[in-house]
């Protein structure tokens, strides 16, 4: 599509409540960078592939800012359980600082219909923003989270192993990157029945330097599956820069080894994220095979837990040579916190005129309350049965009860 549209696209677009300044402004940001084309082996993009986001709805567009906010208010709430309550027993990797990339890819997947006709998602340890993204019920996950017998998952998993196929979530992996080899069996199954569904795999940086990833994005070329992968570089895996298991600055720069798109993507920037994304799910399900997308990122929190965090405060901070807080600057952490997620989308859809900054201030303050409601909820719910750790070990039956002895 050209970076100049003409004066009849114009004026549809304004009835359908596009305001003049959404367009101008996603013209100057054209200007700004070089023309992008995912039919290339490695491409970066700039905002504009595709001119997707400009053509969202505005209630589209809201609904992405509030899924963010969702995933932020979600992710505050726990950090503050964690550090506030003595008896949570959630263990928890936080997704704060990096909400843009799940709800930017979620919004251009097809999130109705159940495992057969839903998209499918495959999570990482860190899962409660694709979750969140991919409309998984926030009361049960928070119960989930804390080992309720009532949970998402009846208390067996955590958060590690959170899943709802109901909605094509297919679950998180407490292991680092077996997950793209169980996407790619999915996207197999799914050109074998030939359902038009396709599998999104969210791994880590880390992933990077795993046999899974290069086995499924291998596997995914050959068989044309419909299947992509998001590589969200939030710089660290565990504690130690991604540089010192790739030695590429980018990772996506992998996709040129299997000739199929690469992009690099701004995480913090939910419509780049969406432009990307729908560019890859559209060819994915057009049979024309998978697409590696990375999208650089930060995450506020540290690897697990919230070390060096305060009650009420986001991100953490504070210099420590013993604590495990410190493996990265706090300079760091606050120059990536100067370009926020939910910063960045709210200013951007006041600027097109989509909301104003008090509709902005109240859907916050929905999303604030909805979770710190979960959490609530979560706190009534009954804890599960010591002897019910066994429970589902075998397809029928139970494990004998001399095994608890």
């Amino acid at each position: 599509m050209s970076h100049h549209a003409s004066n009849d696209r114009e004026d549809e677009t304004e009835e359908r409540g596009f305001s003049p300044s959404r367009r101008n402004f996603l013209k100057t940001a054209a200007f700004a960078g070089a023309a992008v084309s995912l039919t290339s082996s490695f491409a970066y993009a700039n905002g504009e592939i595709g001119f997707w986001a400009k053509d969202l709805p505005d209630e589209k567009l809201i609904d992405m800012y509030t899924t963010i906010l969702r995933i932020r208010w979600y992710e505050r709430t726990c950090v503050d359980k964690m550090l506030t309550d003595p008896d949570y027993r959630g263990y928890n990797h936080f997704y704060a600082g990096q909400e843009a990339v799940a709800t930017g890819v979620s919004a251009a997947l097809n999130n109705t219909g159940g495992v057969m006709e839903a998209d499918l998602v495959y999570s990482t340890h860190r899962p409660s923003g694709h979750a969140i993204a991919k409309t998984v019920d926030v009361k049960k996950m928070a119960a989930e989270y804390d080992f309720r017998a009532t949970g998402l998952n009846g208390g067996y998993g955590g958060e590690m192993h959170i899943a709802d196929s109901s909605v094509g979530f297919m679950g998180a992996d407490g292991m680092i990157g077996p997950g793209p080899v169980m996407a790619t069996g999915s996207a197999f199954a799914i050109r074998a029945r030939g359902s038009k569904q396709v599998v999104v795999n969210f791994g880590g940086d880390g992933t990077y330097a795993t046999p899974a990833f290069h086995s499924a994005l291998n596997n995914a070329t050959i068989l044309k599956l419909p299947f992509v992968y998001v590589v969200e570089n939030n710089l660290y895996h565990q504690y130690a820069h991604y540089s010192y298991s790739t030695p590429m600055e980018d990772i996506a720069e992998a996709a040129k080894t299997y000739r199929i798109p690469g992009v690099v993507v701004d995480g913090q920037d939910v419509f780049q994220v969406y432009n990307a994304a729908k560019e890859a799910v559209d060819r994915a399900r057009a049979g024309e095979g998978p697409t590696l997308i990375e999208a650089k990122t930060y995450r506020y929190y540290n690897h697990w837990g919230a070390p060096g965090a305060k009650p009420g405060e986001l991100g953490a901070f504070g210099y420590d040579p013993l604590a495990i807080s410190s493996f990265r600057p706090e300079r760091e952490v606050r120059a990536w916190m100067q370009r926020d997620p939910v910063d960045i989308c709210r200013n951007t859809l006041i600027s097109w005129e989509v909301l104003d900054g008090a509709k902005a201030e109240e859907i916050e303050a929905a999303a604030k309350q909805e979770m710190i409601e979960a959490f609530a909820w979560a706190d009534e719910q009954p804890f599960c049965n010591p002897e019910d750790g066994l429970k589902n070990v075998f397809v029928e039956g139970t494990v004998p009860a001399r095994q608890f002895g």
